[in-house]
């Protein structure tokens, strides 16, 4: 899963997921500059496997980030250094060791303050990279869990080389008694997850790049 960020849970359990989008970075209005949401289309995938089908909370998004592949992957992957440049993630344990890989998995937390339906609490989501293909793609899945809340989190990642730098897609979907309670909530917050996540993204592979080449 995304994760739950900012003012909402950030599901990006998968994405870091709704937790991303439940536990979402700082959100910020939908449509936020550097970021917008494709047109409706056939869903992101992996090596072949996308996002649950079947799920009521899903939303997709991207971004152009003017700075090297190889710079927008490293921070991606090396999920340990997260609390870094995304404010939002609290703490973050690899679970194996060696290269981020097909099987890798990491457990990490992140707050979620009080909403009609749960109390605040801490929401710790442990993902498991199920697809990647180096510098293309990555498929984690897992649980987000905290007091009175279960996420279960799809998050599909894409990375294409465009003029100017890179284009980082992605997609996460949410299942949960919760979240399927107020679908159009659960998105909401899911949507301003993801769109968090990428602008720290974006912010922090440009600054890196920047100061590489000065």
């Amino acid at each position: 899963m995304s994760g739950i960020r900012g003012t909402g849970v950030r599901a990006a359990l998968f994405t870091v997921p709704l937790v991303l989008g439940l536990l979402g970075a700082a959100a910020a209005p939908a449509g936020a500059a550097g970021s917008h949401t494709p047109r409706p289309g056939a869903s992101l995938t992996c090596r072949g496997k996308g996002v649950d089908p079947d799920a009521l909370v899903r939303h997709r998004a991207e971004i152009v980030i003017n700075a090297p592949l190889r710079t927008v992957w490293k921070l991606q992957t090396d999920v340990e250094r997260w609390p870094s440049w995304q404010a939002p993630v609290e703490t973050v344990e690899r679970l194996d060791h060696g290269p981020f890989r097909k099987g890798s998995a990491f457990r990490w937390t992140t707050p979620v303050p009080p909403n009609p339906s749960t109390p605040a609490t801490s929401l710790e989501i442990t993902s498991t990279v199920r697809q990647i293909e180096p510098n293309s793609c990555i498929r984690w899945t897992g649980p987000a869990i905290g007091e009175g809340l279960r996420i279960d989190g799809v998050h599909v990642w894409n990375f294409t080389e465009v003029k100017g730098g890179v284009r980082v897609s992605t997609e996460e979907t949410h299942t949960g008694a919760q979240v399927e309670a107020d679908v159009p909530t659960a998105t909401r917050i899911l949507r301003e997850g993801l769109e968090s996540w990428l602008r720290d993204l974006k912010s922090a592979a440009e600054g890196r790049s920047h100061n590489q080449t000065h």
